[in-house]
């Protein structure tokens, strides 16, 4: 990815995109479509790049005006991500710290 508003070079998705309507769409906005194949068994493929995300969207989970969306303008909550996310990154690099102190 090459930026702010650049589009990825890869979509990861479940198998409830598992269609060629949807791999179509991806690939002519030139992104390469990474969607697991129903009936391949869960762990089997996408899960580690996932769990990233899913873990990403928990932390968030963590504050409770995220979790429940109080405001009604979108750049108001787009304020409360960006915060959500600095705070995220300052515990999770003390943690480093204390680590290796």
């Amino acid at each position: 990815m090459a930026g702010p508003g650049a589009r990825p070079d890869v979509v990861l998705a479940d198998r409830g995109y598992d269609h060629d309507k949807y791999r179509r769409l991806v690939w002519n906005l030139g992104v390469k479509p990474l969607i697991t194949c129903r009936g391949t068994e869960h762990g089997s493929s996408l899960g580690t790049q996932r769990w990233l995300v899913e873990r990403a969207f928990a932390h968030l989970h963590w504050f409770r005006r995220l979790r429940i969306r109080w405001e009604i303008r979108d750049d108001i909550h787009e304020a409360f991500l960006t915060l959500g996310c600095a705070l995220i990154c300052r515990r999770r690099l003390a943690a480093v710290q204390r680590r290796h102190s």
